[in-house]
């Protein structure tokens, strides 16, 4: 009788296939309260990457880190019409605290454009005050009516950025840049997912901006995923906030403004866009543990295991030493599979009396009897081989299950089969995106024919990316 998989196989039910990996690999649980996670320390280790990775990025294009508060006073977000109604559905609200209804309501933080703008308005005086930079790693509650672990939960991690600018020039650059230099670059990069950046349509952007700039990634079933977002906000919150700065000119202005984020969402987005039906695939950019050395049975593997640990990470890479020979080693090589760790270092008692090791490369696959010697010379280009694989494939995927089409129809079909559908925007507009929407299809973002943001929806050339999504 053949043994049962230890994964569903993604062919045969992905979703099915997504929540046994979280499960398997250890990655998250369900948390007590519906919509809620408990992300585990091997999911965690994934995130901190992300967080480090990203954050150096955030500093080099001169924000700060700060921190705002968790609640929210119920009548700041009140104050820009458009934001309250985008988000009223999603809200949590207190209404009492400390065994007492509270004055006032508050909310508890959905994003915060509100109460950032409460003390920008408190700030930013004088042109010399700008541009005004922050970002803050923060928790958020958006109500959420089908979670999904990582992908959607009612509380998740991110990191908001939220700026301030003298001119609507400097901020529509700004919000660029944090697309393209920060979050493109990582993502590309780090995490090895080519995401299309472009541009969203009117009912898809962010409410209370006036643009909004998206990184749509394509999962392994053929469904966008929006990896992160950056917005031009104009001055619709500096009105209702009355954040003004004296200019040169002695005049009182508004402030234009942006802001930007990225979540645990891209946990999400890296288990469906590299994982197989063995497991994760974790990029080694990324990897909190780019290189596992498993002692596979004997006192003389173990100790052999620990000193190679020591050279390795002494030569720059993030290891681990799997030196557990009470549990059985094909149990032990599983898991790390599971885990999606880009190279296992497999040493026996046969290995110690070659002088070998066995390399068995996860990404790729296959295993090769190598030099113990060479390893720390050695592993540095593997690992940067199979980074680019990964790029590759993910590159490969999209160009092959990107048709380009002229109908509505066309572009249903297209996305219903598991793929994405290019059309001239002047060929669909609102009308045909609100028609494909009553079939769960949903404009992505727009793009200029040559791939890079358009200026405006309907810049001459404009294409739509179209498919279903989560």
């Amino acid at each position: 009788m053949a043994k049962a998989p230890v994964l569903t196989p993604q062919a045969e039910d992905f979703p099915r296939w997504y929540q046994d990996l979280i499960n398997k690999a250890e990655l998250a649980d369900n948390g007590p309260v519906r919509g809620t996670m408990v992300i585990r320390p091997y999911g965690y280790g994934l995130w901190e990457r992300m967080q480090q990775e990203m954050d150096v990025r955030i500093k080099d294009a001169g924000a700060q880190n700060a921190y705002f508060p968790l609640f929210i006073p119920q009548s700041y977000l009140t104050r820009e019409a458009q934001h309250v109604e985008g988000f009223a559905p999603e809200l949590a609200v207190v209404t009492h605290g400390g065994g007492k209804e509270l004055e006032e309501p508050v909310v508890v933080r959905p994003t915060s454009e509100t109460i950032v703008n409460e003390y920008f308005s408190k700030w930013v005086q004088s042109y010399r005050d700008l541009p005004l930079l922050i970002n803050q790693w923060a928790n958020v509650v958006r109500w959420e009516m089908r979670p999904r672990v990582f992908l959607r939960t009612s509380e998740f991690l991110w990191q908001e950025g939220h700026t301030a600018h003298a001119t609507y020039e400097d901020a529509r650059d700004y919000a660029a840049r944090i697309h393209r230099d920060v979050y493109a670059d990582f993502m590309i990069n780090v995490l090895g997912i080519d995401v299309v950046l472009g541009r969203k349509t009117a009912k898809e952007r962010f409410a209370g901006a006036i643009n909004t700039l998206t990184l749509e990634g394509m999962m392994g079933d053929g469904k966008a995923l929006q990896m992160g977002t950056s917005h031009e906000l104009g001055t619709n919150f500096a009105k209702a906030f009355n954040t003004q700065y004296l200019s040169r000119d002695g005049k009182q202005e508004l402030v234009w403004q942006t802001s930007w984020g990225v979540s645990t969402r891209m946990v999400g987005g890296l288990i469906m866009s590299h994982g197989d039906d063995n497991g994760l695939r974790v990029p080694p950019r990324l990897a909190p543990v780019q290189v596992v050395v498993m002692a596979i049975k004997g006192d003389e593997a173990v100790t052999k295991v620990r000193e190679l640990g020591d050279r390795l990470k002494a030569a720059g890479l993030r290891v681990q030493v799997d030196d557990r020979v009470d549990t059985p080693f094909g149990r032990r090589a599983v898991d790390w599979e599971l885990k999606g760790v880009p190279v296992r270092i497999e040493i026996g008692p046969r290995d110690l009396e070659a002088g070998t090791a066995m390399l068995a490369r996860r990404i790729p696959g296959g295993k090769e009897p190598v030099s113990v010697e060479q390893l720390a010379e050695l592993l540095p280009t593997v690992l940067e081989e199979d980074q680019a694989l990964l790029l590759r494939q993910s590159r490969e995927r999209r160009a092959s299950r990107t048709s380009d089409v002229t109908s509505l129809a066309e572009a249903a079909e297209a996305a219903n089969a598991g793929g994405w559908a290019r059309i001239p925007w002047s060929e669909l507009g609102p009308e045909g995106e609100a028609e494909l929407a009553q079939q769960a299809v949903s404009v992505r973002c727009l793009v200029a024919e040559d791939g890079s943001v358009p200026d405006s929806d309907d810049a001459p050339g404009t294409v739509a990316i179209v498919a279903r999504s989560y």
